[in-house]
């Protein structure tokens, strides 16, 4: 069973830093392939960045490349997304998501768990 559980998220000026985590109480987090994506209002749930089972391979949004940064650490199940250099355009409810397979990773439909998202709101 997969059970996720966002944090970290708040309000922040642009050009400043934020790290969101996810944290899995099931058993399984060290099986799944990983995944950030974020909804702003009135727009769809967008792909951000991705991260295999292992930590080996990372992909990210052309949006965020350069900025962000996904990680892991399996022994406290636990994925991070590190926010650097934030602009008003990444305000967003984030939310991290687990599939089984390591492809297809900007589709939404292909990832089995989600979290409740957390806000993460970059003032001008």
């Amino acid at each position: 069973q997969v059970q996720l559980a966002e944090s970290g998220g708040g309000l922040v000026q642009a050009g400043g830093s934020l790290r969101v985590s996810c944290v899995d109480s099931g058993r399984t987090f060290r099986n799944n392939a990983m995944g950030w994506f974020r909804q702003a209002p009135g727009k769809e749930r967008e792909f951000v960045a991705g991260i295999t089972w292992n930590g080996v391979s990372t992909y990210y949004a052309d949006s965020v490349k350069g900025r962000f940064t996904i990680s892991r650490d399996n022994a406290k199940n636990t994925v991070y997304l590190q926010m650097n250099s934030l602009k008003p355009e990444d305000t967003a409810v984030y939310y991290c998501a687990a599939k089984r397979y390591s492809f297809d990773w900007y589709r939404a439909d292909q990832y089995g768990y989600w979290g409740q998202g957390t806000q993460v709101t970059v003032s001008s």
